[in-house]
């Protein structure tokens, strides 16, 4: 039976499909008819060989034969009792093999070979586009490839995020996934056309952006723990503002509430960010829940004042207003992650590849820099196993905060 399997160039992996076997030994057993190593890509090798169920190991017959793809490699026979004539045909068979196999394409050894697209499922200029955008740019000479920023937008990202799950798993298609594609929606959608864990394969994660507390001027609440003090004294006299119900903004008002003890505050739902926080400065709303970025400017106005920022840290940007977590309110960080994810089928070969070029982008302080003047916190150790396990984590907190609040959306 024709076995083939991928592993790393250098490595001394002996399981192969299952089936141990010594590389260029006699396997003594007889298991192992030939054995042929060619390079997939730059980080793996191809191993394509038959394996048989009985018959005695001979010493190989014809070694040292190489195929014009395998410059790291070649071929060896191991022939059980009756198998000597067969020899030759066995060679032949495995040099064939090793150019057919279509497991591993040959061509993904030249990945990227045309522009990589990246669906950001959100209207551009937010946060989550400025930063698709910024590392498409940076990512490209890593790569050698354009990268082409997409906007599809609709239901929360839902569309966007379902046109890439369909997308063929070539390399060639990315999504930035957010707390909403991939923690919200699955929460409060009866009908959402992709599941975010199976229908993805995780990149990276490169950047937060932070939710934070906003208020009028003329609250009289010095800091976080005054005003919750007043609004216990007034259960549901007080109100905020967010995005719409089910936004990450609506969410993370929710979570506060909840995490300040269980209080009672009026949500009034706006069709976008920009109106919620100005209704708030205009005194028609005494409280907002909105994106840190989105409210920085009018912050250093004097026109709105920020009592706590939803987020594990304080961002060097705004580095005067302190954390809702150390003014007492445990667990209360609530922001929109950005995660580069494939379309589940992705060879990991690729999906290293991708992580690679974004690391590097990443770890650029002038870049970091940048980002932190748009009130972005961005990541910079992120990888596959890093982005899959905040993807689950954040899905595992959102989904009872919305169930909570009884969201539900078709």
């Amino acid at each position: 039976m024709l076995h083939t399997c991928s592993r790393r160039v250098g490595s001394t992996n002996r399981n192969c499909a299952g089936i141990d076997f010594p590389i260029f030994q006699d396997a003594g057993d007889g298991r192992i008819d030939f054995l042929f190593l060619a390079p997939a890509s730059l980080q793996e090798e191809r191993v394509i060989f038959v394996h048989r169920k009985g018959g005695r190991a001979q010493r190989p017959s014809c070694a040292s034969q190489f195929h014009p793809d395998a410059a790291l490699g070649s071929v060896e026979l191991r022939r059980g009792k009756g198998a000597r004539r067969a020899s030759g045909l066995a060679c032949v068979i495995a040099l064939v093999a090793a150019s057919l196999a279509p497991s591993v394409p040959h061509a993904q050894g030249r990945y990227p070979e045309r522009a990589i697209r990246i669906v950001v499922p959100f209207a551009a200029g937010g946060g989550g586009d400025l930063v698709a955008r910024k590392i498409a740019q940076r990512a490209a000479p890593a790569l050698g490839q354009t990268l082409v920023v997409e906007n599809i937008a609709g239901a929360g990202g839902a569309i966007g995020a379902a046109n890439v799950a369909r997308s063929n798993p070539d390399g060639y298609t990315l999504l930035l996934a957010a707390t909403s594609t991939h923690a919200i929606n699955p929460a409060i959608m009866h009908k959402l056309p992709y599941d975010p864990i199976k229908d993805f394969a995780p990149v990276a994660m490169v950047a937060n952006i932070p939710t934070a507390l906003g208020m009028h001027p003329s609250v009289p609440a010095k800091n976080l723990n005054e005003l919750i003090r007043m609004v216990r004294a007034r259960p549901g006299g007080f109100s905020y503002s967010s995005t719409g119900s089910g936004s990450i903004n609506h969410l993370a008002g929710e979570l506060f509430k909840k995490q300040a003890g269980g209080l009672e505050m009026i949500h009034i739902p706006y069709r976008g960010t920009a109106q919620s926080v100005v209704d708030v400065m205009a005194g028609q709303v005494p409280l907002v829940v909105a994106t840190l970025s989105a409210m920085l400017p009018h912050y250093r106005s004097g026109r709105l004042r920020i009592p706590a920022l939803f987020n594990d840290r304080r961002l060097k940007v705004a580095s005067e207003i302190p954390t809702a977590i150390e003014q007492g309110v445990a667990g209360m960080s609530a922001y929109t992650f950005n995660a580069f994810v494939a379309p589940a089928g992705t060879a990991p070969q690729i999906i290293d590849q991708l992580a690679r070029a974004i690391a590097v982008v990443m770890s650029d302080a002038a870049f970091q820099k940048e980002l932190e003047e748009f009130a972005i916190d961005p990541m910079t150790d992120s990888g596959p196993a890093d982005a899959a396990r905040v993807i689950a984590q954040e899905i595992a907190k959102w989904s009872p905060v919305a169930r909570a609040s009884m969201l539900k959306a078709d």
